[in-house]
């Protein structure tokens, strides 16, 4: 049977089960809920297991014939850097880097299905503090994202001057970001520019014309192995918007591997993926940046996790 994909075409009212049910043909509640207790049911290419999820247009409805990878949890995540005004970690795939506002409210035992980044760090960062006898407060600030599909580096601040200090660097594209991605076909080095459009047409962002709303994007792109019929890429980031890599290769005409959102240009019937990919094949593999308290440059490096080389391993 492989992978069905369902795509949520108009805004509703229905949380995850009630929409495949709309568009699965004699899905009932009892097998809808046995997929989602089986971990087959995934949003955009990240397991779902929350019965209330909301739905919107554009989202895409994955139904597995194989179970998807375990939710991941705190002995996932890997600090890689601490101090007083920062910490860098390795976020693993599926993760949610920081939970909306409006989802703050939740009861813990439904935060804890799928907990985000910011929880877990919350929580290893006071248990070493408590080893280490500092009651300091715990504050996490966003000073830039990565996908929740995807893997790799991210850095927090711990305080706002330290928060104000990076936000200034990544917006004057200061700091260092590179990525691996594995796309279809063969892929010359070169430089990829667009214009970045908050709806294409379709609820999706994508690449427009320039206008005083678009944001320019660039990502400077070179191939570093070549498979049968795929490319490993490097893309270094000039700019970092919202989901860039992928909508400017898929644009390109080489999405991602794994990726069952961003597939191509609008109104173009998109690629099958034959890759196999368990997961969004996007990897966040360095960061550079100055640390704004001491002035030290610093510089982050990871290469792909396990089950991602594995299955690089059988694309050979």
């Amino acid at each position: 049977m492989g992978t069905e994909n369902y795509e949520v075409a108009e805004a509703t009212q229905d949380a995850v089960l009630g929409s495949l049910r709309k568009m699965r043909d004699g899905l009932t509640w009892s097998a809808a809920r046995k997929l989602m207790a089986a971990r087959r049911i995934g949003i955009n290419g990240i397991l779902c297991v929350d019965e209330g999820r909301r739905v919107v247009p554009g989202d895409v409805i994955e139904v597995r014939e194989k179970p998807f990878p375990p939710v991941p949890t705190d002995i996932d995540v890997q600090i890689l850097f601490l101090d007083e005004d920062l910490v860098v970690v390795n976020k693993p795939s599926g993760m949610l880097s920081m939970r909306h506002p409006g989802d703050q409210g939740w009861r813990q035992k439904r935060k804890r299905r799928q907990p985000s980044l910011e929880e877990v760090l919350g929580r290893q960062i006071r248990w070493r503090d408590l080893q280490r006898r500092n009651r300091a407060e715990t504050q996490l600030h966003a000073v830039h994202r990565i996908d929740r599909e995807t893997s790799g580096i991210l850095a927090f601040a711990r305080n706002e001057r330290t928060a104000a200090g990076l936000i200034e660097q990544f917006a004057s594209h200061q700091p260092l970001r590179k990525y691996f991605c594995v796309v279809p076909g063969r892929f010359q080095a070169q430089t990829l520019r667009s214009w970045q459009v908050r709806d294409r047409g379709d609820g999706l962002r994508g690449s427009g014309p320039r206008t005083r709303h678009a944001r320019d994007m660039v990502t400077h792109v070179k191939p570093v192995r070549q498979f049968r019929e795929f490319t490993e890429l490097e893309c270094r980031l000039e700019t970092g918007r919202t989901n860039q890599i992928r909508i400017q290769l898929a644009e390109a005409g080489h999405p991602v591997c794994g990726d069952v959102r961003y597939r191509g240009p609008l109104g173009v019937t998109p690629p099958p993926d034959h890759s196999g990919a368990p997961r969004l094949a996007l990897h966040a593999a360095e960061l550079g940046i100055e640390h704004p308290a001491t002035g030290q440059h610093l510089t982050w490096r990871l290469r792909w996790p396990p089950d991602m080389l594995r299955w690089m391993d059988r694309l050979r």
